[in-house]
């Protein structure tokens, strides 16, 4: 693999690297995988098939449902006594999605998500609170695992439990907590209500497992006096969180494109989508060893950003997180997913970082849409009727729907240390 951190690396350097991890990749799968040998072979691929990077394209697409459908372990390729750990994600047919690991998978996702560490400027003074779910899940493991690889002190707490979360922070003088958007949001309202926020020595903050909003993360910052907040993205089937990191100079995640390639396919026809515009996320990896991935269509959406960041890396960057291929809902002929709506509503001052999206039927057959959100803490003196005037015309100018709005009052909608729903599809198709 390239260096632990390589902030500069050549697209033709890159790619070299790509293609030999992705003839490794075919290669691999194809000898030490039924399923593999059987679905690229029904594709007319063999390993010698490989000649450029421009032949991903000649590979089949691997879904969770095939996860399910061999389930438990569907991808592995090695024997079993290689195997050194399991993880485990929900699957979307009742079945999780069991993922298997060597000891050389295990080392390059620690180095990977170090490297995350690294770019978010830690050292080995800080003291990171963990506060993430540990078990068949990789978030725990792969927070505090990659902490210890780095050498900052890991304090490993697990979710939940605000008090005890903040009691910590300030005995054990954290400076860096890891969480959900979720429970980021709710620390910092708990941190503003006991007004303990001057006790804290907190300096940023590692979100993972959830999209978020510019309106959570701005409550946040205020709620808890730190100015620094990144985002890791991940999923268990490309090793867990830690595939890239949101950069503090600029927009977008940086991705680590020497452990795995990604692509942005049109969800529908599964096409390539031009850079900037939106499309599903496709992994192939590029040397895992227990169940390597070629192909397998994520559903997460975002857009690739192409121009240079001033920051330095010239690792590729996408945007966050803007959905999901099959959370979005087509409201009067139109496609949306929460992101669009984050984004439109981040645009409109006086509101908070709460909101719902309710569509149902109404009694003349037709489809509305209720978009019920927040007044911002401490908003000043814009009346609710022009709040909703101009969330109805933002809403109408960005997604060419019109929507009814609802605002209430700051802290009124239901807060949760998980993931928050969003979109409410309340309509009965039958």
């Amino acid at each position: 693999m390239l260096k632990r951190f390589p902030a500069k690396v050549s697209p033709a350097d890159l790619a070299a690297h790509q293609l030999a991890g992705l003839q490794w990749t075919v290669r691999h799968a194809y000898e030490n995988s039924p399923f593999y040998r059987e679905k690229l072979s029904a594709a007319g691929v063999t390993p010698d098939s490989i000649g450029s990077l421009d032949d991903l394209k000649r590979l089949p697409l691997l879904t969770a449902q095939d996860l399910a459908e061999g389930y438990p372990f569907a991808l592995r390729s090695v024997p079993f006594t290689d195997l050194v750990r399991i993880h485990a994600s929900s699957g979307t047919t009742g079945k999780r999605k069991v993922l298997c690991y060597t000891q050389k998978d295990l080392d390059d996702w620690q180095s990977m998500f170090a490297r995350c560490y690294e770019l978010a400027g830690l050292t080995r003074e800080d003291r990171v609170q963990i506060a993430v779910g540990y078990g068949l899940w990789t978030a725990g493991a792969g927070f505090q695992l990659a902490c210890e690889k780095f050498g900052a002190l890991a304090i490993p707490v697990g979710p939940g439990n605000l008090d005890m979360q903040i009691g910590l922070m300030i005995d054990l003088e954290t400076t860096v907590f890891c969480c959900t958007a979720s429970m980021g949001l709710l620390l910092a309202e708990e941190v503003l209500r006991q007004g303990l926020r001057d006790k804290l020595k907190l300096k940023k903050v590692i979100l993972g497992a959830e999209r978020s909003s510019s309106a959570m993360l701005a409550t946040m910052k205020a709620g808890l006096g730190v100015e620094e907040i990144y985002d890791i993205p991940g999923l268990t089937e490309v090793y867990g969180p830690g595939t890239g990191l949101s950069c503090g100079r600029e927009p977008g995640i940086h991705y680590w494109a020497d452990y795995y390639i990604l692509e942005l396919l049109d969800p529908i026809t599964l096409e390539p989508v031009a850079p900037g515009e939106v499309g599903e996320m496709v992994y192939t990896t590029l040397g895992k060893e227990g169940a390597p991935l070629i192909r397998y269509r994520s559903r997460d959406l975002t857009r690739l950003i192409v121009e240079p960041c001033p920051c330095g890396c010239t690792l590729p960057r996408h945007d966050r997180i803007l959905g999901r291929s099959d959370d979005v809902v087509i409201f009067r002929g139109v496609n949306i997913y929460p992101g669009q709506v984050d984004e439109v509503l981040h645009h409109v001052e006086g509101i908070g970082s709460e909101y719902q999206v309710h569509l149902g039927h109404g009694s003349d057959g037709r489809d509305f849409m209720t978009v019920k959100v927040e007044r911002a803490a401490g908003a000043g003196s814009v009346s609710d009727p022009e709040l909703q005037k101009r969330i109805a015309s933002a809403i109408k100018h960005k997604l060419i729907v019109s929507c009814n709005v609802e605002v209430v009052a700051y802290g009124t909608m239901p807060r949760s240390e998980r993931k928050t729903k969003r979109i409410f599809d309340e309509r009965n198709f039958e």
